[in-house]
Parts: structure tokens; C-alpha cells; sequence
């Protein structure tokens, strides 16, 4: 029995007006293949662009992938199916991350109620039985609601000068409220795991959970071309530590999830769109807990096209471009096993990531250690396009 869910699940209310594209593991080539979705079939774009960086890299992506032959492959319906680690037939497709050689970039921080909950985890130092107490003398010494406050703003910054004075300043209320604004890396290029396949956290972890957040797919211009949904998984106790630990609770194997594909910027879906979306996550575990919760993009503190700026620029470019996650404003509260602990992942718990307009990222959750090692890098889809003929046909 799989746990993944029917197909239909997964897709955008308005998937048939919408530039669907993503990549799938075609196992006659050895390799990945860039595909997009015509009448409820999986059609391979290779032949034209052979990565996902050579399509974003085109004038109008929408427009240029509506254009192209494609040679299909299966039904969406049969592919999905595939995707399931546990049930996988390795002689047919099955799909992948829709994102290959962009770099994986994240921004925290970059909503209120994130904000204070990353206050909360420095300060309790890891451990989730004290979050709660220290959730309420910070809200009390705050005094009020900050959602509305613009970061770099004179508010800002007089707010910076009274909680200094108070003794309650954090390096998470400097990027969240200050100038400049969080942007890390979240994994390496190729590292990203697809919907409908295992995401991990640390076995040593104790309180950890999904960041379910936008996605954006950014050209080496600059230009946002499309977006898609993804998971964020955050280990709360090893950032808690130390914020300089951030590389450990953020960068392990399966801990960055992207899908089910990426939405191309046309007339009917812009950033105007995503600006507006509501996030929804479901997590249900094997011990009955069920927990749902939604992040309304509407209440970021900054603006998506801003993050895009403050990731690329003069001081930073990307010549293969980026896929930037936007942050959320999830953060668990709720007790799932003892009182004032708080939530954390069970193995085995499914997260279900969707809005309208993105459809659905389903993964299943299990420690790092035990998901399949990350093997399909740089060298390797370069020597599979090779044996493809495909090298020659990228996009300059």
C-alpha cells in the first residue's frame, strides 16, 4: 500500500492552465530528463533543453516550453505512482526535485512569528522544555504585535533600542527586523529531493520540524521565472545551540525537498500570485497525531522580489541562477508527546506542503542516516547529458 497521495492531490486547482515543468529520472538514460505535463501526460524536453538552468535561462520560459516538442514518456498518473521509494519499479520513470543546477539558497527570518521563534530556541539553548516559558516573557516585553513593523525601518530601529535596553536584542531580531535580510545556503547544487519521497532529519535530533515555505526559480539575471512549494527542514535543538551551527541543523541528506514541479510565470500565475498565496501543512504521523497549520504570504516582512536582491546583485552573482526558499511563519507549539515539549518529527510522518495555486509537496519523513545517500552530482549529469549527446545543445 503506498502512502503517497492519489495524483490529482498533488496538482494546481488550475493545472490545466498552468506551465507545469519538472525533471524525472528516465532509466534508459541513466539520467534525469526535463519534463512538463500536457493532458495528464509527462513529456521529455531534453532534446531542447537539457537542464532545468538552460530553460530558466530563456526569454520567456512559459511561452518557450508551451513551444517545444516533446516526447512523452507515460502518464502522470503511472510516473507519480513510481515516485514511491517503497514501491518503485527502477526500470520506469519516477519523478525528481524539478531543480538541477540552480543553487540552493533560503532566507529566514522573514516572518514575525518565525522570528520569535528562533528568539525563543537561542534562548532556551536547544532544550523545548523551556521554550514556553521563555515564549511569554518575550511576548510580554514586546508588548504588542510587530507583524506589521517593516524591517530597516526608523520603527525598526527604535525597537531595536528598546529591547537592547531591556536586555532581549538577538542576532534572529537583527535580520528580522533590520536592513539586511538572512540568506544562506541551504544545499549544495543536486541536493534537493523531489515530492513523494523520503525527507530527513538527524537521528540525534529531539526537536525539529518542516518549514513549509515558496520556493522561488531565479534566472542568472535576476528574474524570478516561476516557483514551486518546498521543505525547509529545520532541526530546532541543533540551531538553538548555536547559530553558528546553522550548516548542521539545516544541510543533511534529504533535508531540502522541492516540488511537485515548478510553476513557470505566465498571464495567469506572477509574482503578484505567489505574493498572495497561503501555504497550508498537514503533518500525520503512525502514532495518530495529526497537525495542520498555514502560512499567509501576505504577512512576510519582506518582499519576495526584495529577498531576490538582497541574494543576487552587484555583490553576488549566479550564472546558473538560484532556487530561493522565502521562509515561513510556521512554528510548532503544539505538545506531541510530553507537556511543554513541544512539537517534533516522528519517522514516518507524512508532511503534505500545498496551495491553489502550487498544488501539493508530499514527502515522508526519516532520519538522514537512513535515507538513500545523496550519489547524482555535478559530474554525474554531466557525463549522463554527454552520453546523451546533450551537452552541446545547453544554453549560453
Amino acid at each position: 500500500m503506498t502512502w503517497i497521495p492519489p495524483v490529482a492531490d498533488i496538482l494546481p486547482e488550475d493545472s490545466s492552465d498552468a506551465a507545469l515543468v519538472g525533471r524525472a529520472w528516465l532509466p534508459e538514460a541513466s539520467g534525469p530528463a526535463i519534463v512538463t505535463l500536457r493532458d495528464s501526460e509527462v513529456h521529455d524536453l531534453s532534446a531542447t533543453f537539457p537542464t532545468m538552468r538552460d530553460l530558466a535561462e530563456q526569454p520567456d520560459p512559459a511561452v518557450a516550453v508551451r513551444e517545444a516538442t516533446g516526447t512523452p514518456i507515460g502518464a502522470l498518473t503511472t510516473i507519480w505512482t513510481n515516485t514511491d521509494p517503497d514501491l518503485r519499479d527502477p526500470s520506469r520513470p519516477w519523478l525528481l526535485s524539478p531543480i538541477d543546477l540552480q543553487v540552493i539558497k533560503a532566507a529566514g527570518v522573514t516572518f514575525p512569528a518565525s522570528m520569535l521563534e528562533r528568539i525563543i530556541e537561542e534562548r532556551a539553548r536547544g532544550d523545548a522544555a523551556s521554550a514556553e516559558s521563555i515564549r511569554s516573557t518575550i511576548m510580554d516585553a514586546i508588548g504588542g504585535d510587530i507583524a506589521d513593523l517593516v524591517p530597516g525601518s526608523p520603527a525598526a530601529a527604535r525597537l531595536k533600542d528598546v529591547l537592547l535596553e531591556a536586555g532581549l536584542w538577538s542576532q534572529y531580531l537583527e535580520v528580522g527586523i533590520g536592513p539586511d535580510a538572512e540568506i544562506f545556503t541551504k544545499a549544495p547544487v543536486l541536493a534537493s529531493v523531489g515530492p513523494g519521497t523520503d525527507v530527513g532529519v538527524l537521528a540525534e535530533s529531539e526537536w525539529n520540524n518542516p518549514e513549509p515555505e515558496v520556493v522561488l526559480l531565479v534566472a542568472s539575471t535576476g528574474t524570478i521565472v516561476g516557483a514551486a512549494l518546498g521543505n525547509d527542514v529545520n532541526l530546532r535543538d541543533v540551531e538553538g545551540r548555536s547559530a553558528l551551527l546553522l550548516g548542521r541543523a539545516k544541510d543533511n541528506n534529504a533535508s531540502a525537498s522541492v516540488g511537485p514541479f515548478i510553476r513557470l510565470f505566465d498571464a495567469g500565475f506572477t509574482l503578484d500570485h505567489v505574493r498572495h498565496e497561503t501555504v497550508s501543512l498537514t503533518v500525520t504521523g503512525e502514532d495518530g497525531f495529526r497537525m495542520t497549520a498555514s502560512s499567509d504570504m501576505t504577512q512576510i516582512s519582506r518582499d519576495p522580489a526584495d529577498l531576490v536582491r538582497q541574494t543576487a546583485g552587484d555583490h553576488h552573482s549566479y550564472p546558473d541562477g538560484f532556487a530561493l526558499y522565502l521562509g515561513t511563519m510556521f512554528a510548532p507549539t503544539e505538545d506531541r508527546d510530553l507537556p511543554g515539549q513541544g512539537f517534533t518529527h516522528h519517522p514516518g510522518d507524512i508532511v503534505r506542503i500545498s496551495s491553489p495555486r502550487l498544488g501539493a509537496l508530499v514527502n515522508r519523513v526519516r532520519h538522514s542516516q537512513r535515507v538513500p545517500p545523496w550519489e547524482f552530482g555535478i559530474g554525474a549529469l554531466v557525463s549522463s547529458l554527454a552520453q546523451r549527446d546533450l551537452i552541446g545543445r545547453t544554453t549560453r
